[in-house]
């Protein structure tokens, strides 16, 4: 009887790129208060964030003198459409060179983005530059916002394992900045000034090779009626955020049984693991799930520092995170986390051998 083995999806090399415009924090508030202060009674009071963010620096596709303008949509999808697409290049390139492939050699490229809409969308943009194949199959996902990397390295993988020996090129493009609103006034816009940064991360998987990390298949949890915690409220001038001030303490009492019950269906359980990989959607969102998941307190450290660095870029970020781990050398079962629009946690096991 002859049996035919198919070896797990492997991720064979991770890359990643930020735009060229640093945005140091201290500018950021400077800025945000000239174009803001006087125009919302509570700024000065939620400006104390800026200090609290735990962020140094920031990196956006336009330039500080963007955002003294008002911007309608067409100007928000072209800074969008230029900056997104060089964004996915370099990362691409990035993960391509790490994983000793070229780009004719992937067979489907997953592109996850939210934060513009570009139809042709990014992958079929940046084909000619690239050298992509002709007969490359794409599948750009939309919407799914922070968890974005995560769900999507977890398509990838479920991709390269349903055509065993194909390469997958993931690709996550987020240009967060260009959501800056001067006119709408919330709270949660001022918290998205605080906190979000652009970047993308891409990774290359397949069946077809004997090292890198081996990725497991990847589990969800949407809580019901949580719609209006996290998204975009979309009006004539772009997109406009949604965060509730409940996350942190909804991510306090209810992440820890979704994890759990993930968990359980991939056969582990969190004493099992030799580290919890997360989105760090802001500071207190850490602190939350080190809270939840009873981790002692400051053991998310490479989070923070990709959250010090960075910010948080939505998608991406988990995967910058990931690099950070994977360049430590740490070994053993692990799962990468992130939370999203749904509300959704989503989870993917992965084992660094």
């Amino acid at each position: 009887m002859n049996t035919h083995f198919v070896s797990p999806p492997r991720l064979l090399g991770l890359g990643t790129a930020v735009p060229p415009h640093e945005l140091p924090q201290d500018m950021v508030k400077q800025v945000a208060s000239r174009i803001l202060g006087a125009r919302y009674p509570e700024f000065e009071r939620l400006s104390k964030s800026f200090e609290n963010s735990g962020i140094d620096r920031r990196y956006s596709v336009v330039p500080f003198e963007w955002f003294e303008q008002a911007k309608d949509w067409p100007a928000r999808t072209k800074a969008y459409l230029e900056g997104a697409t060089s964004l996915f290049i370099a990362a691409a390139r990035q993960a391509l060179d790490a994983s000793g492939l070229r780009p004719d050699e992937i067979d489907t490229i997953v592109t996850v983005s939210s934060t513009g809409i570009a139809t042709p969308t990014l992958e079929a943009r940046a084909m000619q530059q690239m050298g992509f194949r002709s007969d490359v199959r794409r599948v750009p996902v939309f919407g799914l916002g922070c968890a974005g990397g995560v769900t999507g390295l977890s398509l990838a993988a479920r991709l390269a394992a349903v055509a065993p020996g194909s390469k997958v090129l993931l690709v996550c493009v987020e240009a967060c900045t260009l959501a800056f609103r001067a006119d709408r006034l919330q709270k949660a816009d001022i918290i998205a000034t605080v906190l979000f940064g652009d970047g993308a991360a891409a990774a290359c998987i397949s069946t077809d090779g004997r090292q890198g990390a081996i990725l497991g298949e990847g589990q969800e949890h949407t809580w019901p009626d949580t719609l209006p915690i996290m998204g975009w409220e979309v009006d004539a001038d772009g997109f406009g955020v949604v965060f509730d001030r409940s996350i942190p303490a909804f991510v306090k009492d209810n992440f820890a049984a979704a994890v759990e019950t993930a968990l359980e269906r991939m056969g582990l359980d969190l004493g099992s693991l030799r580290r919890m990989i997360c989105h760090p959607g802001g500071a207190k969102v850490v602190d939350a799930i080190e809270s939840a998941l009873h981790l002692e307190q400051g053991v998310l450290d490479h989070e923070r520092s990709v959250l010090r660095d960075y910010g948080n870029m939505s998608a991406p970020t988990a995967l910058f995170v990931l690099q950070r781990v994977a360049e430590s050398g740490l070994k053993g079962n692990m799962m990468l986390a992130a939370l999203g629009p749904g509300f959704t946690a989503s989870m993917l096991p992965i084992r660094f051998e």
